[in-house]
């Protein structure tokens, strides 16, 4: 029987959690706080971020991160993108103390870009996991909300490893008849794909909450999806990625959704909310918003030309107003529509 350690007991985590161990795969949800930890384990539901959906007996939940890694093949990271490297140093804090048999894959589920240094998630993970472990890094991703997961509406994921061997392997484990698992080696491609569109969701929120129309969500859509595939050819991505599920997948429904956090946010700066009343008002986190400025930094970096997350890098972290930001995009002069995506 295969172990899998989930860690993060928010949306995404529990629902994943839920998912494996109904599957029959012996699972560990891992909570950062003692008190999520029995409050899910008494309830047999997560009220807090997945409420109405119960948690099979045999789902584990706990606080004790030793516990929970012990003896596991895989360690699913469903934390924010903020909190990967703190997350990843318990893990080698606790199984330097002493694990034995300790876990050798580690897949992100994060959608994000660390600020302080523009690593992705596996190259954070690559820095603070001992190398002496033989670590085998992966990244799970593609259009998927939390809730609908959970109600096991028809989703299909992408899993992107370094090695094929790997991925079939996590593909076959997360893989169910309502769960499709697509694998791929372009493990850049899938990290950028995930980052980019989560601040494209913010623009297509605050176009919503300006009262633009469909035509306008179309151009962001589509656009947003032309700034991804040019970061991503920089920075030695597959372009194909970012025509499948991880991309302009993931893209469309982030967009479109109203389980959106991220459009959420941006609807809501649209009406004229300030970014500090939005933030107060939420209990998960939306990625986009500390997301835009590491991707604002890394596409100044390498030079790469990407003007809707530059507008909302500046409508969040620096108080522009979305209507400025818009007629700011609209002034741009004219341009071949393939100009630098191919």
């Amino acid at each position: 029987m295969k172990n899998v350690a989930v860690l993060g007991a928010g949306s995404w985590g529990t629902a994943l959690a839920r998912l494996l161990a109904e599957k029959g795969i012996k699972t560990c949800l891992w909570a950062r706080k003692r008190e999520t930890a029995l409050e899910i384990t008494k309830a047999r539901e997560n009220r807090l971020y997945l409420p109405g959906f119960p948690l099979p007996s045999s789902l584990e939940v706990t606080h004790d991160l030793e516990y929970a890694l012990t003896g596991k093949e895989v360690v699913l990271l469903a934390v924010p993108s903020h909190g990967m490297r703190q997350t990843g140093q318990l893990i080698a804090d606790t199984v330097g103390a002493g694990i034995k048999n300790f876990p050798h894959i580690f897949v992100s589920a994060a959608k994000g870009i660390e600020n302080e240094t523009l690593m992705t998630m596996t190259e954070v993970l690559g820095q603070v996991l001992p190398k002496e472990w033989a670590i085998e890094l992966a990244v799970l991703s593609g259009p998927s909300f939390a809730k609908e997961v959970a109600d096991r509406m028809p989703t299909a994921v992408t899993i992107a490893a370094f090695n094929e061997e790997t991925a079939t392997f996590l593909t076959d484990i997360f893989s169910t008849e309502f769960f499709r698992v697509y694998s791929t080696l372009d493990v850049t491609g899938v990290q950028l794909g995930g980052a980019v569109k989560n601040v494209m969701a913010v623009a297509a929120g605050i176009s919503d909450g300006l009262g633009f129309g469909t035509n306008t969500r179309a151009a962001l859509i589509t656009r947003g999806l032309a700034e991804m595939s040019r970061l991503g050819l920089k920075l030695g991505a597959n372009p194909l990625t970012f025509a499948g599920l991880a991309g302009l997948g993931d893209l469309v429904l982030t967009c479109t959704g109203d389980l959106s956090r991220n459009r959420q946010v941006g609807l809501k700066l649209g009406q004229g909310l300030s970014m500090e009343d939005i933030l107060s008002s939420m209990n998960q986190v939306a990625e986009g918003v500390r997301t835009s400025k590491s991707l604002y930094r890394l596409a100044t970096r390498h030079g790469v030309e990407m003007p809707i997350t530059t507008e909302v890098y500046k409508v969040i972290h620096e108080g522009l107003e979305p209507k400025k930001a818009v007629r700011s995009l609209l002034d741009r002069p004219p341009k071949p529509e393939l100009h630098g995506v191919i």
